[in-house]
């Protein structure tokens, strides 16, 4: 006799996978309240307590918080960051300044040829020798963004991994060993979808939609020095521009 057919997920599992779908929409956003358990059990046509226990394990990897006693919530954006080229301020600053804990965990270090795309980024031959690195940012213990930084090798020779490992802020480190001063920063923002990489480490489900930064910083005499590409949660991260409108 045959054995019935297992489920693919445990239930609960699939309830985690509905919210995570459903606060990926364009319906919600940081403090938005989700559908009660009631709601949900209902809708789901399952028990309270198995939506209880998908809630829970959300609540536990930051996806949703629950807020005394008005309900589940998608958590409140916890990193501002400015959109202005002329802004100076570091991302460890920006999260120490708004009374957060910031983290910095380097993924990898290595060296790479660059491609067309990233050379004409650097102003540089397709080919040239990069030191690339990744970095996991973190605030209050939440990873909010992975930081993908490419440097010219020639500019910069000596730069090893550990330099880096202790949290190190990059432009203090050019500007102290090489003497090279980050004075202007191009910024290009975007929408992208995760990898299943990227979900992981910041905690979303693959394909979910993720906000990108594209920088280019260039030194004191406008050649570029790094380009760096920050894939940031969509529910930890908002990029505000701060300058007066007249």
């Amino acid at each position: 006799m045959r054995e019935p057919a297992k489920r693919a997920k445990p239930i609960y599992v699939e309830v985690q996978d509905y919210l995570l779908d459903l606060v990926a929409g364009p319906d919600y956003g940081p403090g938005d309240r989700v559908p009660s358990e009631r709601a949900l059990a209902d809708t789901l046509g399952i028990n309270r307590m198995t939506v209880r226990k998908a809630i829970d394990k959300l609540v536990d990897r930051n996806v949703l918080e629950r807020n005394g006693t008005s309900g589940t919530r998608v958590p409140l954006v916890q990193v501002t960051r400015p959109i202005e080229v002329q802004s100076s301020l570091g991302i460890t600053r920006i999260i120490r300044n708004a009374g957060g804990n910031p983290g910095n965990k380097l993924l990898h270090f290595g060296e790479e040829t660059a491609t067309d795309s990233i050379a004409r980024r650097l102003d540089i031959a397709s080919g040239s020798d990069l030191i690339m690195f990744r970095r996991l940012r973190s605030v209050n213990d939440e990873p909010f963004c992975i930081e993908t930084s490419y440097l010219p090798a020639t500019r910069f020779p000596g730069l090893v991994a550990e330099d880096l490992v202790a949290g190190q802020s990059l432009y203090g480190l050019l500007r102290e060993r090489y003497g090279v001063e980050a004075s202007a920063r191009e910024r290009e923002i975007g929408v992208g979808t995760a990898t299943d990489l990227e979900a992981r480490l910041l905690l979303i489900k693959p394909g979910s939609p993720t906000l990108l930064l594209r920088l280019v910083a260039r030194d004191g005499e406008g050649r570029p020095i790094e380009y760096m590409r920050s894939v940031n949660h969509p529910h930890h991260v908002v990029f505000r521009n701060s300058t007066p409108t007249p």
